[in-house]
């Protein structure tokens, strides 16, 4: 991850030392972008929410999974996060916020259903872990100079400076360094997030200290997704990135566009986490 991260800045660099020397609206994008990424960070979990047709439960409204998580934020030294739940037969959870202080966690009727309480356990640990690691925060500064690289090539011909942009070798040189960067910020921000993926299993095996239901609870959430009609997933795909298991994904997650690890590999790496656990007792 440290590696990823250290590759995104040399690609950001050299696209502010490209808007800079060129004389190009440098400050107009920075402030454009950051104005999103404050909105990312602040706003887009309560558009999240809605989306998904989600809402917060009160500990009276769903005792067991306030309980599940008390128990899992006591033991993971977390702040306990709002809790919502989302009316959908999708087997899903996600969490979303930028610091354990503002997070929402979220688990689907459908999860709730399907999954064995240990089970539920280990997916919940898994979002607590996104909580504690802010990896939303984490993927919002990833991507800030994405999302700047992103306009520009969308939005390039405005940035030229002037009226005569097509004899203007900057404008070019901004717009194809912009594309380029735009282009393998895109790949990086994929490998990045599979790793952030690892790491949240991880962690989920670590608090609750049994792997292999959180191994389970993969295996059943692919196999349920199957039975999900496919404009039930397409209509949820815009939140793909924040599920622990993304909509309609299948054994092709594995290639360089998916945002999550295959989930072969996910199990591998789980039960190998398993017998080492089992090995240190």
């Amino acid at each position: 991850m440290v590696a990823t991260m250290l590759l995104l800045g040399l690609l950001y660099s050299a696209l502010i030392a490209v808007l800079i020397s060129s004389g190009a609206h440098a400050v107009t994008v920075l402030m454009f972008a950051a104005v999103m990424a404050m909105f990312q960070l602040f706003g887009s979990d309560k558009l999240a929410l809605r989306m998904m047709g989600a809402h917060e439960v009160s500990p009276a409204e769903a005792p067991e999974l306030h309980a599940m998580i008390e128990r899992l934020c006591i033991q993971a030294d977390l702040p306990k996060p709002n809790i919502a739940i989302a009316d959908t037969r999708m087997p899903n959870a996600f969490a979303l916020g930028r610091s354990p202080k503002s997070a929402t966690v979220c688990a689907t009727t459908g999860i709730m259903e399907l999954l064995s309480p240990a089970e539920l356990e280990g997916v919940m640990a898994h979002e607590l872990t996104h909580v504690k690691n802010r990896d939303v925060a984490v993927m919002t500064l990833a991507g800030f100079f994405a999302t700047i690289a992103s306009y520009i090539v969308q939005f390039g011909f405005f940035f030229g400076g002037g009226d005569d942009d097509d004899d203007n070798p900057a404008f070019f040189v901004v717009f194809l360094v912009s594309l380029v960067v735009y282009a393998v910020s895109f790949f990086l921000m994929q490998l990045l997030s599979r790793y952030r993926e690892f790491s949240a299993d991880r962690g989920a095996a670590i608090i609750t200290g049994r792997p292999s239901a959180l191994a389970s609870a993969l295996y059943k959430i692919s196999s349920g997704m199957e039975r999900i009609p496919q404009r039930d997933l397409r209509a949820a795909g815009e939140m793909s990135a924040f599920f622990i298991f993304p909509p309609g994904a299948g054994r092709a997650l594995g290639n360089i566009f998916a945002t999550h690890p295959p989930m072969e590999k996910r199990i591998e790496a789980l039960q190998r986490l398993e017998s080492q656990l089992q090995a240190t007792v």
